[in-house]
């Protein structure tokens, strides 16, 4: 099974489809002054105006903006806000191409309007649960041509319309043959109960609603009532697993084979959910499409959520982001024997290593980086224990914690391991993993490397990359002190 930091690498490499309920959600911003003579409200003058991709295009986005290559079929009308969210939707990179425009339905479009931060009232309109038979049948007709390119599949309803008995029909046959995940997040699970998802992702309401229709909305329940309506749920939904979001507690996951698992969220002091479910649901799905297992999914899903939610408005998350986020989070880094075996079982390819503390990391570091992974297929990067790292700079160095500089090494695009060692030189790293190139920095041109002979003991090959010049660690470390004596900073000579 891949690591999570393995699986979000891997993100990239992944398509997914997206089916569902695409949206326009608006944001009008502005200070209210004064209340209006006309009536006891606030008049509010506007200061700003934003529109971005709701629903499944949310979906979609985070989709897109976790790396992968997305397709997105819905329904838009023939109107402004279907204009605006396909310029929305372009300008997330996201093609719009696949969307079924329908004179018959006319696009959803939700405008919040917010005065000092304080949202004042919310406007929805929009409909398009009755497309024209023509339109239904071309969406069906996307659906089925996007299906042999994907990797895995979300169907993100809202029930405005897109989903219908022919689109789960269509799901279930090409999944019989094909077995992509599906992963499945509905406002009504009774409606898609035999789609035969992989995962389905209700809130805990949904989830109870769907077992208990008379239940009171009163807030949220313990985890072991939960339990209880989880497995009931996987009674009466056909899916491998059931991810019951719980807002500030975490996710609850109950599969099939007993299995249950209670993820945390990470606590956040002001937490804004709009779209939060989304980045939830779109870094879960790429976590089965790139073979984590299940538990580890929601991890990652939960991770990006925890993202999500610092953010204002409808937001979406960076891979970049989640990827440093998953590997801060990652329990212990891989041993050198481990990888050795990791990189083994993928032979034939080149792989470089090189080493260092990164300890405030500068563009300097990425240029390295980038030209080391130019010489092979496989980056691999050692960074020095906070021990070794005090034995090479000093009592006052690393700055940073080696958990730290481990996460945002790992999360550089031009790195594909990273692991921790903690002897002076890297030489029984070398020793382990028999890389075929290792890299050092121009600074090393003319300098004897104690690791030389167990590079030519392994049949590997040094290989020196000059640097930028005038970017190191420490010349950034003694210019923050300058600033900081400048300005008037107490900083200890």
């Amino acid at each position: 099974m891949p690591s999570p930091v393995d699986v979000v690498r891997n993100f990239r490499h992944l398509h997914a489809l997206v089916i569902g309920d695409a949206m326009l959600d608006s944001y009008l911003e502005g200070t209210a002054a004064r209340l209006c003579t006309e009536g006891p409200v606030p008049v509010v003058r506007k200061t700003a105006e934003e529109r971005a991709p709701g629903g499944a295009a949310n979906v979609a986005v985070n989709l897109r903006a976790l790396g992968a290559t997305v397709t997105f079929v819905g329904f838009v009308g023939a109107d402004l806000p279907g204009m605006m969210l396909r310029q929305a939707l372009r300008a997330h990179d996201v093609d719009d191409s696949r969307l079924v425009e329908d004179e018959s339905v006319a696009t959803l479009h939700k405008l919040r309007i917010l005065a000092d931060d304080q949202y004042v009232v919310r406007f929805d309109a929009g409909d398009t649960a009755t497309p024209s038979s023509e339109a239904q049948t071309r969406l069906l007709a996307a659906v089925d041509a996007a299906l042999p390119a994907c990797d895995l599949i979300v169907l993100s309803d809202y029930r405005y319309g897109v989903v219908t008995p022919a689109l789960l029909d269509l799901l279930r046959s090409t999944r019989a043959h094909v077995n992509r995940p599906l992963i499945v997040d509905s406002k009504d699970l009774h409606r898609v109960a035999a789609a035969g998802a992989t995962i389905i992702t209700p809130n805990h309401l949904e989830a109870r609603l769907a077992i208990e229709p008379a239940a009171h909305a009163d807030g949220l329940i313990a985890l072991d009532e939960m339990e209880r309506i989880g497995r009931r749920l996987l009674e009466v939904v056909e899916t491998e697993y059931a991810a019951i979001t719980l807002a500030a507690e975490g996710v609850l996951l109950l599969g099939r084979d007993g299995e249950v698992v209670h993820v945390p969220a990470h606590p956040v002091a002001h937490a804004n959910d709009i779209g939060a479910g989304d980045s939830f649901t779109a870094a879960l799905a790429l976590g089965l499409g790139g073979g984590a297992s299940a538990a580890d999914a929601v991890r990652i899903g939960v991770d990006a959520a925890g993202i999500a939610v610092t953010k204002p408005r409808t937001a979406s998350v960076q891979h970049q982001e989640l990827l440093q986020r998953v590997s801060r989070d990652q329990q212990e880094p891989p041993t050198a024997a481990s990888l050795a075996a990791t990189l083994a079982a993928r032979g034939g390819q080149t792989v470089v290593f090189t080493n260092g503390v990164f300890d405030i990391l500068h563009a300097g570091h990425v240029h390295f980086l980038r030209e080391a992974k130019k010489l092979g297929d496989i980056l691999v990067v050692g960074v020095n224990s906070d021990r070794s790292a005090r034995a090479l700079k000093g009592q006052n160095r690393p700055i940073n914690s080696e958990r730290d500089r481990l996460a945002l090494v790992a999360a550089l695009d031009p790195v594909d391991h990273v692991l921790l060692f903690d002897e002076p030189t890297p030489e029984s790293v070398i020793r382990t993993l028999r890389p075929d190139i290792h890299v050092k920095g121009g600074d090393y041109a003319d300098v004897h490397l104690p690791e030389a002979e167990a590079v030519a003991a392994v049949g590997g090959r040094v290989m020196i990359i000059p640097l930028m010049e005038s970017l190191s660690t420490s010349s950034v470390i003694e210019r923050i002190v300058a600033l900081a004596r400048e300005g008037g900073i107490g900083v200890p000579a």
